[in-house]
């Protein structure tokens, strides 16, 4: 992994993000609550990107992640909608509903409210998925940045997230 960051050390992340799968010949899809659209936007921002973008939702309200991406009421429920099998459940529904090669999915807390128990602002697990495995991983921010400071850095990490789990898988 290291290696290949180094060969784009000079690249942002989306960049080395869209190398990866052009040269994988990939498909990518995301779905997004806490980042609101900021990772499909920085991996739209790459020229050609039309050829590994498959389909990418918002899914903020609890609803859209339910009709959209067939997360159970029993997940949000009992676990939330800030969860690790609310990410799982995220990632395996846009796996399915879109037939993509890779799933890219964040559901978190950017605040400055919405704390819950044992999920402070600042709290995000984002899950990526392909044909072989499915990844979450709970990334954890200071609750002192700004709202917006929040969305970009859980982007950078959900970006940082997927790169690794292509690489690997």
């Amino acid at each position: 992994m290291k290696k290949l960051l180094n060969l784009f050390k000079n690249e942002n992340i989306e960049q080395k993000v869209a190398n990866v799968l052009f040269e994988k010949n990939l498909t990518i899809s995301t779905a997004e609550s806490c980042t609101g659209g900021l990772v499909s936007s920085k991996l739209t921002d790459i020229s050609g990107s039309s050829s590994y973008i498959k389909e990418n939702f918002v899914t903020y309200a609890n609803e859209a992640k339910m009709e959209i991406l067939g997360v159970t009421e029993t997940t949000l429920n009992t676990y939330g909608a800030v969860s690790e099998q609310c990410a799982k459940e995220m990632a395996e529904g846009l796996f399915n509903k879109t037939g993509c090669d890779v799933t890219l999915c964040t559901t978190g807390i950017a605040g400055p409210t919405g704390a819950e128990k044992g999920k402070p602002v600042g709290t995000m697990f984002v899950a990526a998925k392909n044909k072989y495995a499915t990844e979450i991983k709970r990334i954890q921010l200071s609750p002192k940045y700004s709202r917006k400071k929040m969305k970009e850095v859980f982007s950078q990490k959900a970006l940082e997230f997927v790169l690794e789990f292509i690489n690997k898988n």
